[in-house]
């Protein structure tokens, strides 16, 4: 198997997955760090490679059997698509499993959903099987998004809802999905977690769970525009985030379902089990690093 993105959330858990499983897995990262080498200390063989460097990911892709794409929130998901598909087919690559994300649509407002939707029907010219995954918001926002001196959750979202999806349940399914991919050739699996709540819930539940009062603070846009850019982030990427956050607002990422448990026999964690999964993240004992 071939992961892409293998040092962030969603690849760490798919190779630490498939190696559990005893696959062989070639896990494909941007740079040599200790990440990549944790992953090469459990099993995995690290290639260190651009996603937009064709000759480089169709090395990668030779004698794969199947491809987990996966890509940043950043400019060149069209051109990492391309490239991943083009690798692919010159090594007869049976399968590719691919990253989109819920509000991928033709009409988004946000270009990166946007162009999420145009990689999957990039990909659906695929000669292999091709499968779509896509999630509603990772319960990783909650790491990434309190203010641990305040203990406050500002965030945009008003009263909507969503049921928070950990990427260790992604990484299940998307192990799942590989390792065995004809019966789902074609389908695109929306995943949530286990129960729908608004924010006001969920800080509940991360209050209940760390034993300190957690409180969302809804937002408006121009505040959460000028915490994300106070944060240094990429225009690509907040513009993204403030137009997910009126799709939230809208119902876009509501829903729950049981693909989780249906895909991989276990039932996805619930926020209160997130909470004490990581606690060390809410504790100062370590950085939650990128998604």
């Amino acid at each position: 198997m071939l992961v892409t993105g293998a040092t962030g959330k969603t690849g760490t858990n798919t190779t630490r997955t498939l190696l559990d499983q005893g696959h062989h897995v070639r896990a494909l990262v941007h740079r040599a760090d200790d990440r990549a080498n944790r992953l090469a200390r459990a099993g995995a063989e690290v290639v260190v490679a651009d996603l937009l460097d064709l000759d480089a990911v169709s090395r990668a892709a030779n004698g794969i059997d199947a491809a987990y794409l996966t890509y940043p929130i950043a400019p060149g998901l069209l051109e990492a698509t391309a490239t991943l598909l083009r690798a692919a087919e010159e090594n007869g690559v049976g399968a590719i499993v691919d990253m989109s994300q819920i509000s991928a649509r033709r009409d988004a407002a946000s270009n990166a959903a946007r162009q999420h939707w145009l990689a999957e029907r990039l990909l659906d010219h695929f000669t292999g099987a091709v499968i779509h995954i896509r999630p509603t918001f990772f319960a990783e926002w909650l790491i990434n998004f309190w203010d641990p001196t305040t203990g406050e959750l500002r965030l945009p979202f008003a009263d909507a809802r969503h049921a928070p999806i950990a990427a260790e349940d992604q990484g299940r399914v998307i192990a799942a999905v590989l390792a065995a991919p004809e019966p789902h050739t074609g389908k695109t699996y929306r995943l949530h977690g286990p129960v729908e709540l608004d924010h006001h819930q969920i800080t509940d539940a991360m209050s209940r769970t760390l034993g300190r009062k957690i409180t969302y603070v809804p937002i408006e846009l121009d505040e959460f525009r000028s915490a994300l850019e106070q944060r240094g982030l990429e225009p690509h990427f907040v513009q993204h985030l403030i137009s997910v956050a009126v799709d939230y607002r809208n119902g876009i990422f509501a829903g729950t379902n049981d693909n989780v448990r249906a895909l991989t026999g276990v039932e996805p964690l619930t926020v209160e089990a997130f909470i004490e999964r990581n606690k060390q993240y809410f504790d100062g004992r370590e950085s939650s690093g990128n998604r």
